[in-house]
C-alpha cells in the first residue's frame, strides 16, 4: 500500500486538493466532504 500527503485547501466559494507528490492530480468539490471523496 502506498500513502501520499494530500493537502486540501479552500480556494474561494468551494475546495481545492492536491498531492506534492503526484503531479497533476488535483480534486475540486464544493465541501471539504465532497472534496475528500474519490468519486467527486
Amino acid at each position: 500500500m502506498h500513502r501520499f500527503l494530500i493537502v486540501i485547501e479552500k480556494a474561494g466559494k468551494n475546495f481545492s486538493a492536491y498531492s506534492p507528490d503526484l503531479p497533476g492530480c488535483v480534486a475540486t468539490g464544493k465541501t471539504r466532504e465532497e472534496t475528500k471523496r474519490a468519486d467527486a
